[in-house]
């Protein structure tokens, strides 16, 4: 089993809380991690169990051996209720380990059933970290303590095969056609298949179609009414997909940064496809040769990036959070972070080489800005480039 960053903090919760739901996409590894962390095992995939918890919930739960991991908890989320009366009499710790693949607390019959007696982890497909072996890395912190040492490498074709790989724990075993395979299925099964339970979709042709045409738009403003009119769908239809992409752990909405800094700023989020496994499926880029010559080569590493930043954020001790920068008058950078009362500025360049005028817009936002900012430019270069003491130039092997 690939030891993952989030099994040191579950294990702690487990002591303090009654409840602990492990969500995430479907394949992200929550099953391997939840029957690693608990032996009494149950699954609502088995539809006579499923059967049983709908049909006489308070029986069902009597039944059980405490403590207990429910998996696929979305599949019966009238459970959840009754596991709040049990919880109460009971007043035992880690008395339910639950996971799901769609965001089961927005369900309506979930909806603030369990406010204060249970904590949520999310778990996202691998990192690069995790991959590697090195789960207790946090790029974030280390970025925060400046520490960036980084041995000089052309790390540019490990990274692209990372970037067609993908996170997901099943596909490290596979080649290139196999993996090809898998994604396709994985695309045409689980994500139908969740879109279908999430929420009773009668045309799922014009879904899957949205799926495809909202993958050539990762990394992009949202521009719900464009597309809308790619799609043939009506803007509330449209909205709905989103929706439902966002809660079955495929795409994240990244919300704009605010500052009063003098300046007027875009106010729509961008959106971004969680793994890039999927992003390049999805977009046909099978190959090293293909993703180079890719029209949406920049946007499948900012994708990259992405999928990499929100990992080591949601894992993180302390709270910290992700935001997109971009003004009217197209002052722009790929993403802000803000943690421990410090600010990063981040820009992510296709390129082999980089050079201080990449910097330009972060230069402005710090000249503009009472803050210390860090600047970051991500590239596809090979050593780490020290412009001054605030702007750092960073390949993508740091993530490495």
């Amino acid at each position: 089993m690939i030891k993952r960053t989030l099994e040191k903090s579950i294990i702690e919760a487990l002591k303090v809380f009654p409840v602990i739901l492990l969500s995430g996409a479907r394949q992200v590894g929550k099953s391997t991690l939840a029957l690693h962390l608990q032996d009494n095992y149950l699954t609502f995939d088995d539809g006579e169990m499923r059967l049983y918890a709908k049909e006489n919930p308070k029986a069902f739960l009597e039944s059980l051996e405490l403590p207990v991991c429910l998996d696929e908890i979305q599949k019966v989320p009238s459970i959840l209720e009754y596991i709040k009366i049990e919880v109460d009499k009971q007043q035992k710790s880690g008395a339910f380990l639950l996971t799901g693949s769609a965001n089961v607390l927005e369900h309506e019959e979930a909806k603030d059933t369990l406010v204060g007696r249970l904590i949520e982890f999310k778990l996202f497909p691998l990192s690069l970290k995790e991959k590697n072996g090195k789960p207790q890395e946090n790029i974030i912190e280390k970025i925060l303590n400046r520490d960036f040492k980084l041995a000089k490498k052309d790390y540019g074709s490990e990274i692209a095969s990372h970037i067609l790989e993908g996170g997901y724990p099943k596909v490290l075993s596979l080649d290139d056609f196999q993996r090809n395979l898998w994604y396709k299925s994985y695309i045409s099964t689980y994500i139908e298949r969740d879109a279908r339970d999430l929420a009773n979709i009668r045309d799922i042709d014009s879904f899957i179609k949205f799926v495809y045409i909202l993958a050539a738009r990762s990394a992009t403003l949202l521009n719900t009414s464009a597309l809308s009119r790619d799609v043939g769908t009506k803007d509330i239809t449209t909205q709905n997909y989103i929706s439902i992409m966002n809660r079955i752990y495929q795409t994240t909405l990244v919300k704009p940064y605010y500052s009063n800094i003098g300046k007027q700023f875009v106010k729509s989020p961008k959106i971004f496809f969680n793994d890039t496994g999927v992003l390049t499926t999805l977009l046909k880029i099978d190959s090293k040769e293909a993703l180079a010559k890719s029209p949406y080569s920049g946007q499948v590493y900012e994708t990259f990036v992405f999928s990499e930043l929100i990992k080591h954020i949601s894992y993180m001790q302390e709270s910290a959070q992700l935001y997109h920068y971009r003004t009217n008058d197209k002052k722009e950078m790929d993403f802000i972070i803000e943690a421990k009362n410090q600010i990063i500025a981040i820009e992510v360049k296709r390129s082999k080489s980089v050079k201080k005028d990449d910097f330009k817009h972060i230069i402005d936002f710090q000249n503009k800005s009472t803050d210390d900012i860090l600047g970051i430019v991500f590239y596809d270069g090979e050593m780490v480039i020290k412009f001054s003491e605030n702007l750092i130039a960073m390949p993508f092997g740091y993530f490495l």
